[in-house]
């Protein structure tokens, strides 16, 4: 393990030049301090997470101090935002401090977000306030112990910086760290703007650092889409198998490497609605839950359109529809699994869809309901589940079929099917209450329910004596938090 002065640093991305970046140092907050850490993100850089308790660390990512050979930088980048296209975006207030690599090799960018005034804030001030900072940290490492592709989050440092959104709140400053921080935007910008050896250079960077397999094939540039093109429908097909809700899928906000990428007004369902909209901006429901599965696409297609100096309109075509069928065989596979299935029918899709309307029309906690499915043998889980239901008559049908489906499928080991089940359906995941409850305390100066809701949620498929209330429903107050863009 390593001390925070012996991090090894190789900014790849900043040797592209000022095209693609501006450089920029951090604006430091006021008394930096520790909110909360993750151990396991840490690890990622060889880091001794008893170093998070220094002095210097919160120094070093509250702004305050800069390793000599970090080198940050703000990207530019622009996109499509609600479908329309933003000619200019931009890091308007996270930094790219620069890239590390670790004793195994990898790269990780830390990136910093509010740190600051860059020159792609337009209006805005640069900073972050400590509620978006702890729901980015706690989103973050909820869904890689979800196995949910998806940046990670070090740490959050608060501070006594005010800022004012609706009201006068406290800045902090979030560090993420991920393989990389290009998104589809970064690719748009440049074509928009004709920029094409600009553009060729970084695709040629993004190849050779994160795709270098590709360079092996005929056509690199189209291999390298056609694997964006299969990660963002695997990424996709977990966010529905798991209920989690983006709310912002921008293309400025979709990840090169197909990743989840750029926290806003998540959520993850509570009772199941396939038309749920998590941010109340979105007066149109462009992002509801159901609409994430066209949007990945049409996010696709921008970013295709932005690759025609490179791969043949009828070879892009070709690649996207690929979209929806690996969507489909992902998805299906996951809630298969999410049902206790080892095999697959034909009539699968139709069991799963029956049972999803008939959630819907009831609102039945969607985590809840898998987890509980597992608990007992089938013919007992669908006894004791059938109250959820108002339409009765309608699940038992429902669940003398599945009975059925789950014989033919040949598991008769209840212990061993319980613990296959209980192995992909979480018993905790971030309720957007929970995560209120944590924030209120935090901007009291209470930082332990941070940190103990953190620690819940990295472990989410075991039973954690003492946290029974994390695992609970909602009280009604906390099915209709409204959550923005504002942060």
């Amino acid at each position: 393990m390593k001390a925070l002065d012996e991090l090894t640093f190789d900014n790849r991305f900043a040797r592209l030049g000022d095209a693609f970046s501006a450089h920029v140092l951090p604006e430091p907050i006021d008394n930096p301090r520790l909110v909360v850490a993750s151990p396991a993100a840490m690890t990622l850089l060889d880091l001794d997470p008893a170093v998070a308790q220094s002095t210097e660390f919160a120094e070093l990512f509250g702004g305050h101090k800069l390793w000599a050979d970090a080198e940050p930088r703000a990207m530019v980048y622009s996109g499509h935002q609600f479908g329309s296209y933003n000619p200019q975006l931009g890091d308007g207030r996270g930094l790219l401090l620069g890239e590390v690599y670790n004793e195994a090799g990898e790269h990780w960018d830390l990136h910093l977000k509010g740190a600051g005034q860059t020159p792609f804030s337009r209006m805005g001030d640069g900073r972050a306030v400590l509620r978006s900072s702890i729901r980015e940290f706690l989103a973050s490492e909820a869904l890689h112990a979800l196995n949910i592709p998806t940046t990670r989050a070090l740490c959050v440092i608060g501070s006594d910086t005010p800022v004012w959104r609706e009201k006068q709140e406290r800045a902090a400053m979030v560090l993420r760290v991920a393989p990389s921080h290009v998104r589809f935007g970064h690719f748009e910008y440049l074509y928009y703007t004709k920029r094409p050896e600009q553009q060729k250079e970084l695709g040629d960077h993004v190849l050779a650092a994160h795709f270098p397999e590709c360079l092996e094939q005929p056509e690199p540039y189209l291999a390298m889409f056609r694997e964006i093109v299969e990660r963002n429908a695997e990424l996709i097909a977990k966010w529905q198998a798991y209920g989690f809700c983006h709310g912002v899928m921008n293309t400025d906000n979709m990840s090169i490497l197909g990743i989840t990428f750029d926290f806003g007004p998540f959520a993850f369902l509570d009772d199941f609605d396939a038309q749920f909209i998590c941010n109340h901006s979105d007066d149109q429901g462009r992002y509801s839950f159901s609409n994430q599965v066209p949007i990945g696409q049409w996010n696709l297609s921008a970013l295709a359109q932005a690759l025609t100096p490179f791969i043949s309109v009828e070879a892009l075509r070709e690649t996207l529809g690929l979209y929806l069928p690996l969507f489909q065989a992902h998805y299906l596979d996951l809630m298969r699994r999410r049902l206790g299935l080892t095999t697959a029918e034909d009539d699968d899709q139709t069991l799963l869809e029956s049972l999803l309307q008939l959630m819907q029309n009831s609102g039945v906690d969607y985590s809840l309901f898998f987890r509980r499915l597992g608990d007992e043998s089938p013919k007992q889980a669908i006894a004791r589940l059938r109250d959820d239901f108002v339409d009765i008559k309608g699940f038992d049908a429902w669940g003398e079929q599945y009975v059925a489906r789950v014989s033919r499928d040949g598991e008769l080991d209840q212990p061993q099917r319980r613990q296959r089940m209980h192995a992909v359906n979480p018993l905790y995941i971030l309720r957007n209450y929970l995560a209120q409850k944590a924030i209120d305390a935090a901007e009291s100066g209470d930082y332990s329910e941070v940190r103990r809701l953190h620690a819940v949620l990295s472990n989410p498929f075991e039973e954690q004596p003492g946290m029974e209330s994390y695992a609970e429903r909602p009280p009604e107050w906390g099915k209709h938090l409204e959550i923005s863009c504002s942060s």
